[in-house]
């Protein structure tokens, strides 16, 4: 008989589950309500967030500088997903709502 190792990680916004010391981690940001939720996430760098619509209507996720997330529009349910490898600030907003805003602070990788 042998163990199996697992290391769960746990993000603001929810959970990420990695099965292998070395698969990537990814978390979830939910478009809800004509907004991003959480609206601020803290991360890895490495990590892969992963945006799903669950609104109604369209929605983008768009970096305000250069270097970011660039969606196409997102219909309701469909998913977008973005690893961020550089630590930084990425502000992001919906190109089509533009009072919708979120921000992702990656951290350098232990």
């Amino acid at each position: 008989m042998h163990s199996t190792r697992y290391a769960v990680a746990l993000v603001l916004s929810g959970f990420a589950l990695q099965a292998h010391p070395d698969a990537p981690l990814e978390t979830a940001v939910a478009i809800s309500n004509f907004a991003f939720a959480p609206a601020t996430v803290t991360i890895a760098a490495g990590t892969t967030v992963r945006w799903k619509n669950l609104d109604g209507e369209p929605h983008t996720v768009r970096a305000i500088a250069d270097g970011g997330p660039r969606s196409n529009p997102l219909d309701q349910n469909d998913s977008f997903a973005y690893r961020f490898d550089k630590p930084g600030t990425y502000r992001y907003v919906c190109s089509i709502h533009p009072q919708m805003a979120g921000t992702i602070v990656v951290k350098a990788a232990d």
